[in-house]
């Protein structure tokens, strides 16, 4: 199948918003921690979505403004009316539409980017990273988290939760994504001409020696999964059947005391060594 505009898997409903906001606190200290955009006074958040990530921005540091951007109105509304309501958010924010592979500043005008699971949604990650290289002060510091669906492992085998995820990837790639593209963040900040490029492996290995972390992530596993199911049957990725033995099998799992759970994504930092 061709590649096209995407829609968005997992839908823009009150609940998905929610849900993004439960998934910024389960990923803040595996994201965040090693971060420093302490020296950044004025940061660009591409794909802020509902705030949700922009709020951990603006409480770990004080001292940043944060512009955000994102394409879905109703995810821009809803970050205009959650972050306000922040006691240490008044005036450090402004959200706004805007295409990432267009941006609408001035070069060489932020100290700092962040963006976060947003690549792997984006036709032209290249035409992304370009656009964030262009705006970024000489010495301005990029942070990428990006996915590496490839690296997921459930133990025991479960080969409905098997076929649900690459349900998952198939969706996201044949709608111009990228589910693996974490795993190629390296060459495209290259080539676009940052330096300094680091890339981190994040790990997540859990087992019987910390049942609770692993309970929790499960549970965090089985609702992501949940959250594309009308999108994936009504597109004829997975029927209903398949979908709900999936989650029996993630029940099953949850259940078992010697149960295994593995993932890993990238974390990427860059700088911007001369004037675009």
């Amino acid at each position: 199948m061709a590649k096209s505009d995407f829609p968005y898997v997992h839908g823009f409903s009150k609940k998905e918003q929610d849900r993004l906001r439960r998934q910024a606190k389960f990923w803040e200290y595996s994201i965040f921690e090693g971060i420093n955009f302490s020296s950044c006074k004025k940061l660009l958040e591409i794909g802020c979505g509902v705030g949700a990530n922009t709020e951990i921005l603006l409480r770990r540091y004080p001292d940043i403004f944060v512009e955000g951007i994102d394409i879905n109105e109703a995810q821009i509304e809803e970050a205009k009316r959650y972050l306000p309501t922040i006691p240490y958010g008044k005036d450090r924010f402004h959200i706004q539409k805007m295409d990432a592979g267009n941006l609408e500043f001035k070069s060489n005008s932020f100290d700092g980017a962040f963006l976060c699971w947003v690549l792997e949604h984006v036709p032209d990650p290249v035409r992304v990273l370009s656009e964030v290289r262009r705006i970024l002060k000489p010495g301005g510091r990029l942070v990428v988290n990006e996915v590496m669906n490839h690296t997921f492992f459930l133990e025991p085998y479960s080969p409905h939760v098997w076929k649900l995820w690459m349900a998952f990837n198939d969706f996201q790639y044949d709608h111009a994504g990228d589910p693996f593209v974490g795993a190629k963040l390296g060459n495209l900040l290259t080539q676009v001409g940052f330096r300094q490029v680091k890339t981190e492996v994040i790990n997540l290995h859990l087992d019987n020696r910390n049942p609770e972390k692993r309970t929790e992530i499960i549970e965090f596993w089985t609702e992501l999964l949940m959250s594309g199911r009308d999108s994936l049957i009504e597109a004829s990725y997975i029927d209903e059947e398949t979908f709900d033995k999936a989650m029996d099998e993630f029940k099953t799992v949850r259940r078992d005391p010697n149960a295994v759970f593995m993932y890993s994504f990238m974390r990427c930092e860059a700088r911007v060594l001369n004037e675009y």
